[in-house]
């Protein structure tokens, strides 16, 4: 099961986030997302759990927990909605008249 947990502190690491949820249970993956721009955390991470009932309880248990001093948000991880890559607008004519 995939897990979104948001509100971490900007000084959490990969692996401080697996070290919380291996408490849990078995973490496959655990990773903090970076600005690719800045080199800092976006306040937010991943952990990746094999076992179901194991992340459900990690998820219970970690939800709104103090974290290195900031309440968490953890909830199982939603599918990233699709983005319309081509600027929307609907088809055809290029933006000039055909008269």
């Amino acid at each position: 099961m995939d897990i979104y947990v948001g509100n971490l502190p900007y000084q959490a690491t990969d692996a401080d986030l697996q070290e919380l949820f291996e408490a849990h249970g078995a973490v496959t993956s655990a990773r903090v997302i970076i600005d690719k721009f800045s080199g800092r955390s976006r306040g937010f991470g991943f952990i990746e759990m094999p076992n179901r009932e194991e992340a459900e309880k990690a998820i219970a248990a970690t939800n709104d927990a103090d974290f290195m001093g900031r309440r968490l948000r953890v909830n199982e991880s939603q599918p990233k909605p699709r983005r319309d890559r081509d600027g929307g607008g609907g088809g055809g004519g290029g933006g000039r008249d055909r008269w």
